[in-house]
């Protein structure tokens, strides 16, 4: 019995156990090995099942067909293959306080969702606002290479229309130039569209294709090819020697600049060949330039030459030798999507290739030709994108070139002028782009350039979307709700610019004067406009919004130049999450770092900014500002966690209040669902409501302006449900503090129980002998609003740390 006992408990203690028993062990290792080998079969044959559906080898026969069978797709240059990448995304519209926007999806990284191991996108609350999860994600279960472009639907437009003009002319004859402060998202757009690239690329809606030149070895020919000598028979049957295995050939000479293959056809007969495809197909548009005109290049052209020398002017022998391959866009091969940093050089070079040992197989007559390779990232970025980062930090000598070469699709080399077919995508922050437009060489330049703003983001919800998906992963510690919040809505307080109420009409520039710089900022996250405003000032400054948004767009000291950077911001948060005096990411650990941020005036210039009238840039309110929102969201939530107030009966009484309202000002009545008569407007319930609003004047007047308001939130948004709480967000949060006021006490006692009740067993933070001990209600109301705060994502510690808070900062007097 024992010894069964013993080998019972044996088998239960796992994984540990096992290791110690030989046989076991061996019998695991090989059933491993077995399963290893059997997937590795499985992928080897998914693998070359995929190689022949992706038609990765072809000859110039079989590519001509695929050509003929869809031109306007095989046909793209660069211009046309990112536009047509952007359309097969595809858009959605998305509104904001400013208006309905389209946003391109391919800067949301759609096909990561479909990683195995990716990480979802976080959680949001109700509102659609980001809420910090309950538990942390770790950077292990992060498998994004890429953070997927958060708000900026102004550039993604700039952009695709800048592709639009692109193709409409023809070509990508200028470099579109994002400019903007450091660390608005101009490396993220251009991120996401190489990004997007290699993704397309992968696709049969993007497939690319380009050719290289294939000799067969004498032994597998029989004889002579090509070069000095008769073709045998058995050669000549020999449709194209593309498909030739590596021991069947001497050399394979691979070309670097992805010409077209159907270049090496005769232009006149390619042009009338491509029209007439193009017009079977019945094309929207005109074949492009490149394709229309485009030539070989030159290794290209001297192996075409020598090689149709050699077969007497037969272009089908020649073609014999061309092998086409598939490819495929690749940022970490730098294969179509290159990044250019600010170097001192010009990004195309050439060197001799024909002095390689490999190459010495190459037939004869090729041998004796002075063959040279174009290298740089303007030859691997053809027929993709080029990024130029930080474009203009280098001297403007190391870019003088694209001049020239934006305006005739051509880069000069020493040895060979190299036809460019690729689209340019530049950064530049706003200092260097203001000394640029000092130099006497910028309007030379501004003509080629496709300048587009890139401004830091406005809504603070946009805001707290970057840090939850970009930081906040990668914290450790548990991060506490509302801590990106607080960092969020700060650094949107720094980049509000104060309005020119001189732009506006009459009626509107006193409302647009007096705005604050907190209530703009609830402007363009919301659209909410300030509650001490009557009904028609609000109505007006909602119409009003987008122009407010678009004020400064044509100035160059523009809303969003100015203000800490998302950079500084993660500083900020990594830090917090250090805090030794807070076990999470906690939002008090935010304000103590911004706090020690403003006191680097000498370093930031948005702290050397005057502070003007409504609070603008005013660093030390901006601070007091964050920390009374926070005060007050804990506040909100200590109340629904205590359980003395029922959240949803604020809802449900004013529900009841608007549909009295409603009969009352149709002069209808309403059928009682107890007794089924039809019975006057509860005139009692209606009252009783309006004096818990504290409505001043008429109850009439007050009655038909509610109704007044709900008609015209639903004219501007037609279809739409109208839910009351959405209408009347400040109505029904002034009826809630009204009620919570008659029970603050009682929801001050519960946050007192709380910390008291986890301060227990914590040494570090003795609770205050003042409270006393806890009796057994005490304590299990206490376990309640605690498990209720679990489930808005707190854990213990900084349950304590928002308790503690609003003891201190609120609710002293009430528990004392």
């Amino acid at each position: 019995m024992t010894s069964e006992s013993s080998a019972s408990r044996g088998d239960k203690a796992g994984p540990s156990t096992a290791s110690h028993d030989p046989d076991r062990s061996v019998g695991n290792a090989a059933e491993r090995t077995r399963i290893a080998l059997s997937d590795l079969d499985a992928i080897a044959s998914t693998m070359e099942r995929r190689f022949n559906e992706e038609r990765r080898v072809l000859s110039f026969q079989q590519y001509l067909e695929l050509f003929a069978s869809d031109p306007i797709r095989q046909g793209r240059d660069a211009a046309r293959y990112v536009r047509d990448m952007f359309d097969h995304y595809g858009t959605r519209k998305v509104k904001r306080p400013w208006g309905e926007l389209t946003r391109f999806n391919l800067f949301d990284l759609p096909w990561e969702a479909e990683t195995p191991g990716a990480a979802p996108p976080g959680p949001t609350s109700d509102e659609g606002e980001p809420r910090a999860p309950a538990e942390p994600r770790h950077a292990a279960t992060y498998h994004g290479r890429d953070a997927a472009l958060i708000g900026q639907e102004d550039i993604q437009a700039e952009t695709y229309r800048a592709l639009c003009n692109f193709v409409r002319e023809g070509r990508a004859n200028r470099l579109i130039l994002m400019h903007g402060p450091n660390g608005s998202a101009k490396s993220t757009v251009a991120a996401c569209i190489l990004r997007a690239l290699e993704h397309y690329t992968t696709l049969d809606e993007g497939a690319l294709y380009r050719f290289h030149w294939v000799f067969p070895s004498r032994k597998t020919m029989r004889g002579a090819i090509g070069f000095g000598g008769e073709v045998k028979a058995s050669a000549a049957d020999t449709v194209s020697y593309a498909h030739l295995s590596d021991d069947q050939i001497d050399s394979r000479l691979v070309i670097e600049l992805r010409d077209h293959p159907l270049f090496l056809l005769p232009l006149r007969e390619r042009r009338a060949m491509i029209l007439k495809l193009y017009e079977d197909a019945s094309a929207a548009e005109p074949p492009p330039e490149w394709l229309m005109s485009g030539k070989l290049s030159h290794k290209n052209q001297q192996v075409f030459e020598a090689l149709l020398a050699a077969n007497n002017g037969s272009l089908v022998e020649v073609l014999r030798h061309v092998q086409v391959e598939r490819y495929f866009i690749s940022r970490r091969y730098r294969l179509g999507a290159v990044t250019v940093g600010p170097a001192l050089s010009v990004d195309a070079g050439e060197r001799q290739i024909t002095a390689d040992r490999s190459l010495a197989s190459l037939p004869t007559s090729l041998q004796a030709t002075t063959l040279f390779e174009a290298h740089g990232e303007l030859v691997e970025a053809a027929g993709g994108v080029l990024e130029f980062s930080d474009l203009l930090k280098r001297p403007i000598d190391a870019f003088r070139y694209l001049q020239l070469t934006l305006e005739t699709g051509e880069v000069s080399l020493s040895q060979q002028t190299v036809q460019t077919n690729v689209v340019m995508i530049g950064s530049a922050n706003e200092i260097h782009l203001a000394a640029f437009r000092e130099h006497h060489e910028f309007p030379s330049f501004r003509g080629r350039f496709e300048l587009i703003r890139a401004p830091y983001l406005r809504s603070w919800t946009d805001e707290q979307a970057i840090y939850d998906a970009q930081i906040v992963p990668f914290v450790t510690r548990h991060v506490a709700p509302h801590a990106t919040r607080v960092a969020a809505q700060f650094a949107v307080l720094t980049r509000m610019r104060q309005p020119e109420s001189k732009r506006y009409p009459d009626a509107l520039a006193p409302i647009i004067s007096a705005l604050t710089a907190e209530e703009k900022v609830d402007l363009y996250a919301t659209g909410a406009p300030p509650e001490r405003l009557d009904p028609d000032a609000q109505k007006l400054l909602r119409a009003s919004v987008e122009a407010l948004y678009h004020e400064s767009d044509a100035s160059g000291d523009y809303e969003g130049r100015l203000g800490i950077s998302p950079r500084e911001v993660r500083t900020v948060l990594l830090d917090a999450a250090q805090s030794p005096e807070h076990a999470c990411l906690s939002p008090f650990a935010v304000l103590a770092e911004l706090d020690e941020i403003c006191k680097r005036q000498s370093e930031f210039d948005w702290l050397k900014e005057k502070q003007l009238a409504g609070g603008y840039h005013d660093h030390r309110l901006f601070r007091d500002i964050a920390r009374r929102r926070l005060l007050d969201l804990l506040e909100e939530e200590m109340r629904a966690a205590s359980g003395l107030v029922e959240e949803g009966r604020y809802a449900e009484l004013f529900d009841r209040y608007i549909h009295h309202v409603t009969v009352w000002v149709k002069g209808e009545k309403i059928r009682n669902p107890h007794t089924g008569d039809f019975e006057q407007p509860d005139e009692r319930m209606m009252r009783e409501v309006e004096g818990l609003l504290g409505t001043q004047g008429r109850h009439e007047d007050h009655r038909r302006g509610l109704i007044s308001s709900i008609a015209a939130w639903a004219i501007d948004h037609p279809g739409e449900k109208v839910v009351n709480e959405t209408v009347f967000p400040h109505l029904l949060r002034k009826l809630r503090d009204t009620v919570f006021r008659d029970r603050r006490q009682g929801v001050a006692l519960v946050v007192r129980d709380l910390c008291t009740f986890l301060r227990d067993g914590k040494e570090q933070r003795p609770r205050d002998p003042a409270w006393g001990e806890l009796r057994e209600e005490q304590r299990r109301n206490a376990r309640a609003a605690l498990e209720r705060l679990r489930q808005m994502g707190y854990c213990d510690n900084c349950a304590l740390d928002a308790a503690t808070a609003l003891l201190r900062a609120r609710y002293a007097e009430l528990v004392t």
